[in-house]
């Protein structure tokens, strides 16, 4: 019997209820303060999944939290490199403190977004990878722009999906305010990472099935039910002989 495995991984460190969702995730995504967090969030978040062995994650942004990041900012790229590296450094201090690792770097919000599309922001991510070097992942989506950049550059890269977001034909994310984009019931979810998991494609917004390849999935933290989808995505894949690692 083939088997199958997958990660789940969470934006962390937000604002939101970091400890009811640490016991069900294999890795987060810690906000070193760009769009979200601070020193006090930071350790308080790494202790968390310390506590749980959650693997850990740097997830840097346009320094932007007015905007919690979501919004493209007009900076070079030399700037929003510095911006970067100091985001992901202000993480390291803290887990070296703690004697932890960083197992990842994410981007997040618009930043992922344009990294995803435009070789231009996807250069920027791989030389942010590069500075930190070998040992550390990239989680990006398949056949994204950054993905392949990076893979180029040798950096390992985590193909990463998302458990409640709805897809286009072209595998980018359905926007957040059309109707349909965010998959708010739990038993959808489980369907939604289910294909994506055991048979490589994901049902499109439009009804079409595309190739994907998943090996971590994210459940956003902001999400009224991330609570309730990730209980239930854990008994789902846990029934289906699924290995969360």
């Amino acid at each position: 019997m083939h088997t199958h495995s997958i990660d789940i991984n969470a934006d962390v460190g937000e604002g939101f209820n970091n400890e009811a969702l640490m016991p069900f995730l294999s890795s987060c995504n810690i906000a070193c303060g760009g769009h979200a967090g601070d020193e006090p969030t930071m350790q308080s978040v790494i202790n968390l999944a310390k506590q749980h062995k959650v693997k850990i994650g740097a997830h840097p942004s346009f320094p932007d939290k007015e905007n919690f990041g979501r919004k493209t900012m007009d900076l070079d790229d030399s700037t929003l490199l510095e911006s970067l590296k100091h985001q992901v450094k202000e993480l390291l201090k803290h887990l070296e403190v703690e004697k932890e690792i960083l197992h990842h770097i994410k981007p997040h919000g618009a930043l992922y977004n344009l990294a995803n599309i435009d070789d231009r922001y996807a250069k920027v991510v791989a030389a942010l990878m590069k500075h930190f070097g070998a040992s550390i992942k990239l989680y990006a989506p398949y056949q994204s722009r950054v993905a392949e950049i990076a893979s180029q550059e040798g950096i390992n890269v985590v193909f990463e999906a998302f458990a409640d977001r709805a897809y286009n034909e072209d595998l980018t994310l359905v926007p957040r305010p059309v109707n349909g984009a965010l998959i708010t019931d739990s038993n959808q979810v489980c369907d939604h990472v289910l294909n994506m998991v055991r048979h490589d494609q994901v049902k499109t917004v439009t009804g079409k099935t595309v190739s994907i390849k998943a090996e971590t999935v994210c459940i956003h933290g902001d999400h009224p039910k991330a609570e309730a989808h990730l209980k239930k995505l854990t008994e789902c894949l846990t029934r289906n002989h699924i290995t969360i690692l």
